[in-house]
């Protein structure tokens, strides 16, 4: 049994992850908005397409009505690095479109301004992340920048023709935001569900445990399993290091952690179906397999799960619908490593929610005070780095663009995305709300101790309900400050202290402080009491002293 629930190795890789990037709810600092294009004789006459564009270079007025209408010019065939490629006809009071690379997009809004341009449109693969950059180097920037999808430009071309006029505007967005919502029913319920489920593991070993040697085999067991205090300190100290490696080669650990997330998130979803599928009393038909035997459901089920994840890994810049395959096998992986890895008393959950907030902190608030860019390290790695960069004197510089996908991102958050423009079908599905799968499995993993404890205890789940409603409330507390000051928020800032300080007092309110703090790893059963399994008894004597 203790060879089934062990975490396999890709789930640990990724969970380390997980907390490089996913300790982190925000928002995207783009605004979506509409390009309303039109075309001179053109059937259609006009047709809309997203957009992305950071609102703190430049606001755009919030109706059609209002938006000037400009002249769209094609200067994809050209990188516009310096003035001598302005073409000599001028681009004055146009739309300039232009390819990513190969110098920075700013130095292209610098030039395409001095050309007397209105707005500079990069036209990229993908729009799923923000126009940010170094704009202090560009004290004068007065052009609009703003990205747009190269497939959409090309249609654009292809239904309008080659005389196209542009009107750019951002509708007001609803005051009520659903992602949030959605985000926080993910949220509650995997934490809730996956500590429902490590307690009922738990609960089934002590009933199976029914002599001596049983107990002292699932002691050894568990041991194993466990993530001691020693532990968690070399894994927070992997973490920042892994960090640290993320952020300087990016752009080639990125396709290693998208691998280990499809293998992971795979055997993750086989998990938790397999679960739910072997209690159903039908379809148990088997074939033999040397000595053992293989239900053909479980064989049909495995080829789910990898397809599922080959799909998702196939499909994954597919802006539309990929989301959603990501939340699902991310959520299965956040389940399983909840329900599977165990901290072995309240001592560890302190050590290990104390540091890694400590660590969230640091890397998103501290970090732009130490890099030459002035960004965080946290942030860069939350929203991808801008694909075909690299790191010059600590400054983005962008390179050659190479055939590549070149914004792949870290496959470790929840994703949402916000779709706030109704009046055209689907015009914009970014960008996203996200919530990083650490901020689900850390404080799920000290929700699941709690659970634990009390089957231990017999405590009537008091401990379980608290923490989660704690959980639930401590999300809650991270989207008011998230509205309030309109910037990414380190969400481990606000839930751990939340799950921490409610487990606390209610251990301390009913006197059980010290043995929630030893934990499993110094208690042992002296026996079972034979009327009520479910009630053990439980000393506070440590090992060693038995």
């Amino acid at each position: 049994m203790g060879a089934q629930r062990r975490p396999p190795g890709p789930a640990a890789v990724l969970l380390w992850g997980c907390l490089l990037r996913g300790c982190l709810l925000r928002l995207t600092a783009a605004q979506e908005a509409i390009l309303h294009a039109s075309g001179a004789g053109s059937s259609p006459p006009s047709k809309d397409y997203c957009m992305l564009y950071n609102p703190r270079w430049k606001e755009l007025p919030t109706t059609l009505e209002n938006a000037t209408s400009l002249g769209l010019r094609n200067l994809t065939a050209t990188p516009l690095c310096n003035l001598s490629e302005i073409p000599p006809d001028g681009i004055k009071n146009k739309a300039v479109v232009v390819q990513w690379g190969p110098c920075d997009f700013l130095q292209k809004a610098s030039v395409a301004q001095v050309g007397g341009a209105e707005a500079l449109l990069v036209a990229n693969d993908s729009v799923a992340f923000f126009p940010s950059g170094n704009i202090s180097q560009f004290p004068d920037m007065k052009i609009l920048i703003a990205f747009i999808n190269h497939k959409d430009f090309k249609d654009m071309e292809q239904t309008l023709g080659s005389s196209i006029t542009v009107r750019m505007y951002s509708p007001l967005s609803s005051t009520f935001d659903y992602t949030m919502v959605v985000i926080f029913l993910i949220a509650v319920c995997t934490v809730a569900l996956g500590g429902y489920w490590s307690g009922q593991i738990e609960l089934e070993n002590m009933r199976t445990a029914t002599d001596t040697e049983d107990r002292e085999v699932k002691k050894r067991k568990e041991e194993y399993l466990t993530f001691s205090p020693h532990t968690v300190v070399i894994f927070v100290v992997i973490c920042c290091v892994m960090m640290v490696l993320l952020y300087f080669f990016y752009k080639w650990l990125v396709y290693v952690m998208i691998g280990i997330f499809c293998i992971a998130s795979a055997m993750s979803l086989y998990n938790c179906l397999a679960a739910l599928i072997r209690r159903i009393p039908w379809g148990q038909c088997t074939i033999a397999c040397g000595d053992k035997s293989i239900e053909v459901r479980l064989i049909f089920l495995s080829a789910l799960c990898i397809a599922v994840a080959v799909v998702w890994a196939v499909f994954r810049n597919e802006d539309r619908w990929a989301w959603i395959l990501q939340d699902i096998l991310g959520i299965a992986f956040c389940l399983n490593l909840i329900k599977t890895l165990k901290l072995p008393n309240f001592k560890s959950c302190v050590i290990l929610l104390g540091l890694l907030l400590l660590y969230d902190v640091f890397f998103v608030f501290i970090t732009p005070f130490i890099t030459k860019n002035g960004e965080s390290i946290m942030v860069e790695l939350a929203a991808g780095p801008f694909g075909n960069t690299e790191k010059n004197d600590g400054n983005f510089v962008e390179a050659t663009a190479q055939p590549s996908a070149p914004h792949e991102k870290l496959p470790v958050v929840i994703r949402v995305p916000k779709l706030i423009y109704f009046s055209v079908m689907s015009v914009c599905l970014t960008p996203v709300s996200i919530l990083g799968f650490g901020d689900i499995i850390v404080p799920g993993l000290l929700i699941a101790y709690c659970r634990r404890f009390d089957v231990q205890t017999g405590s009537s789940s008091i401990y379980y309900i608290s923490s989660v409603i704690a959980y639930a409330f401590g999300m809650i507390l991270t989207f008011v400050v998230l509205v309030l000051m309109k910037q990414g928020q380190p969400a481990l800032l606000y839930l751990v202290p939340c799950t921490l300080i409610t487990a606390s007092v209610v251990a301390w309110r009913r006197k059980e402080m010290k043995k929630f703090w030893k934990g499993n790893s110094y208690q042992m059963m002296n026996h079972l009491d034979s009327t009520n399994e479910e009630n053990p008894v439980i000393t506070d004597e440590p090992v060693a002293q038995q």
